[in-house]
């Protein structure tokens, strides 16, 4: 199942700048999500990391790849509607540098569901190339 932006915009709560998701590529609800993030030397996060030398920031990978993970986690019935938070992240390690141009792949396999929790192995690649892996661990909660 492939998702486009405004599909992904109907499932994560997130919005331009935050939504770091442009393409879901490969979705099993609850159980694995892939997407992609396009970086474009127009991203308002280049401007200042670093102008001379543009990088995509760590954290933001992460933050994307938790989105792919939301995705997989939103797509459950039981869970639409829900705010999708960090309640952790382990095991991360940065190998590459991404930068403007450069294709991110993402993907989000859920290893563990345990009532509003979930728990997933992550990993980016940009051309085949291990940049970003990490454990992440979701809270799902309901909307006030």
């Amino acid at each position: 199942m492939q998702l486009e932006y405004t599909d992904i915009q109907k499932i994560l709560p997130h919005r331009y700048p935050f939504l770091l998701v442009d393409r879901i590529t490969a979705l099993e609800p609850g159980v694995s999500a892939e997407g992609i993030k396009q970086l474009s030397g127009n991203e308002i996060f280049f401007q200042g990391h670093f102008p001379e030398e543009p990088v995509f920031p760590g954290v933001l990978q992460i933050e994307a790849l938790a989105q792919v993970g939301g995705v997989a986690l939103l797509s459950l019935e039981e869970n639409k509607g829900k705010l999708p938070l960090f309640a952790g992240v382990d095991k991360v390690r940065f190998r590459g540098v991404v930068r403007p141009g450069d294709t991110l792949q993402l993907s989000t396999k859920i290893s563990k569901r345990r009532g509003d929790f979930g728990f997933g192995t992550a990993v980016a690649t940009v051309a085949g190339e291990v940049v970003c892996e990490a454990t992440l661990m979701f809270a799902l909660i309901e909307r006030e």
